[in-house]
């Protein structure tokens, strides 16, 4: 009888740990075993995100296995693949996540797969590539979800406004010329020589022209200053003088030059010490800082003059070369410029349109509705101005309402030629949204973000984002159904219903989304009530209601198949 040497126990006792360890084959996972999320899946940025909760329980998987598991959505007429997450056994050489044997783990998976319209009716399956030591291991797929929410779809790009490049056009344009009389110190009366040096004879040359002219109105102001040195008491009456004067000789002329009928508001300040730290604030003085820090300090007129003439280096200055610019009655004309009328426009762009100016023009193409007559202005408006960017990229934002997305994009690159401007760029976005590329689309939209309008475009663009929230804001009060749209998706559904009450022509979309938030807040009927308004209004939506599950609940109530009916 042959002993059992304590070299051959050894050995006997690693063969069987490796026969226990090795030997275990790479099995089936179970649905107990896998949880994916959300349920149902939901489109997202036109992806659909999907979220694999694992449990490998222990002594489960192999210490020589390899595990791929790969998601796929098939739906009627196609499937859809994801990205692979790969596992592995600890004696494994690779760079997967590490499964230990003896006591399995707990995983998640972050998967993402295009969405298309045909996924809403769909299945979810996981489906096992397994490898143990060099053998291929055959695994069966596991079903893990039905369906997808395709709420997000629902916003679209014809829902958008296009950016429009703005006209100038006023209809009153209020300018304002001034010029100065001044004073010799302590002095209220007009000199003759300060009425003919020529700002003051421009400036009445401008109220006169002003008064002539059909389309403009005039007024005038008079305002009458002392510096703020002398005491407040004297310079009261200094400055009440000198406006007094002023008024006085302007009303003469205005006689003698056939302007008595222009108005002259007039005033004065005692001691303009605004004028004087305007004035001090643009020198060059040294100290002028140490001025400024009195002027700060002490509110008082008279203690602030005693303090400055203390500084008494500095206050030389002041006395000869700002004081003296403070002794004046400064003359205001106030000058209305009156536009066309809307009917004079129009008129004129039936009989004359050669007499409107450019932005008169664009202006006019403001007064209709009618597209094509837009464009004909637009394309009129290019003729006579070819290089103004703005009659181009509006041109494309009616072809973009249109649809016409290939002449949409030619026109804004046209405009972008004559001129870089950020409302083309934001309709190009709009386009680059259309064909799906996200990231240029970001790009192009950043710099227009304050645009008027703008909130319309980025709300949409959020949306393709997935960043609800943040479209939901970006819409903010405007009623559409894109609003709506986001304002579900952000869980905001009292802003929703707001939006949705806005709205001031509801079509099938909008009761279909009325019908969304009445399903998420458990109002059966009045779900049932905008869903059949829907059908009444678009009944090609009937084969979406069937398959939505936003309205998954529905179906199982006795009202819901009565409304294909109707």
């Amino acid at each position: 009888m042959i002993k059992k040497t304590p070299t051959v126990a050894l050995l006997s006792t690693a063969l069987l740990l490796i026969t226990t360890s090795c030997g275990t084959k790479l099995r089936p996972l179970t649905a107990d075993l896998v949880k994916a999320e959300p349920q149902p899946l939901e489109a997202v940025g036109g992806q659909v995100p999907i979220t694999v909760h694992l449990t490998f329980p222990a002594k489960w998987f192999p210490k020589d296995a390899q595990l791929t598991i790969v998601p796929v959505l098939r739906y009627k007429g196609g499937e859809k693949w994801g990205a692979g997450a790969g596992f592995q056994g600890e004696k494994v050489l690779g760079n997967e996540r590490v499964v230990r044997y003896a006591v399995g783990s707990n995983s998640s998976v972050n998967f993402t797969i295009p969405y298309q319209p045909a996924m809403q009716r769909s299945e979810l399956f996981l489906s096992f590539k397994g490898k143990q030591g060099s053998r291929a291991v055959s695994l069966p797929e596991l079903k893990v979800a039905d369906g997808v929410l395709a709420t997000e779809a629902l916003a679209t790009l014809a829902g958008v406004t296009p950016i429009i490049a703005p006209d100038a056009f006023q209809k009153v344009i209020n300018e304002a010329y001034d010029a100065n009389i001044m004073f010799q110190i302590q002095q209220s009366n007009v000199r003759s020589s300060e009425l003919t040096k020529e700002e003051v004879t421009e400036w009445q040359y401008t109220v006169q022209n002003a008064n002539e002219t059909p389309n403009q109105r005039v007024s005038v102001e008079v305002q009458a200053y002392a510096s703020p040195d002398g005491g407040k008491e004297l310079n009261e009456k200094l400055s009440a003088s000198r406006e007094k004067n002023t008024t006085s000789v302007l009303k003469g002329k205005f006689r003698r030059e056939k302007l008595g009928d222009v108005s002259i508001d007039a005033h004065y300040t005692a001691q303009d010490w605004e004028g004087f730290k305007k004035l001090v604030e643009q020198s060059n003085f040294q100290d002028k800082d140490l001025v400024l820090r009195v002027l700060s300090m002490y509110p008082d007129p008279e203690q602030r003059e005693r303090e400055i003439r203390n500084i008494s280096a500095v206050f030389s200055k002041l006395a000869d070369e700002v004081l003296p610019k403070l002794r004046r009655s400064r003359l205001i004309a106030n000058i209305k410029i009156l536009g066309k009328s809307d009917q004079e426009i129009q008129e004129l762009l039936t009989k004359f349109p050669a007499a409107l100016s450019l932005e008169e023009l664009l202006y006019a193409a403001t007064l209709t509705s009618d597209l094509v007559q837009q464009e004909n202005i637009y394309k009129m408006t290019i003729q006579k101005y070819p290089k103004d960017y703005r009659s181009y990229n509006n041109i494309g934002a009616i072809c973009l309402e249109r649809q016409d997305y290939a002449s949409a994009k030619y026109w804004f690159e046209q405009a972008l030629k004559h001129k870089a401007n950020p409302e083309s760029q934001m309709n190009l976005g709009l386009l680059s949204l259309r064909d799906g590329d996200l990231k240029k689309a970001t790009e192009l939209m950043a710099e227009g973000s304050a645009l008027p309008g703008a909130g319309q475009a980025l709300g949409y663009l959020y949306l393709r984002q997935g960043d609800y929230v943040k479209a939901s804001t970006s819409f903010g009060d405007f009623a559409s159904n894109n609003a709506v749209v986001a304002h579900i998706l952000a869980r905001d559904y009292s802003k929703a219903l707001q939006t949705i009450a806005a709205i001031k022509q509801p079509n099938a979309t909008t009761y279909y989304l009325r019908a969304i938030v009445a399903a998420r807040s458990n109002d059966t009927k009045e779900a049932l009530t905008a869903l059949q308004r829907t059908l009444q209004l678009d009944p090609s939506l009937a084969q979406r209601i069937d398959q939505d599950l936003e309205f998954a609940h529905l179906r199982r109530q006795p009202g819901f198949s009565s409304i294909f009916r109707n």
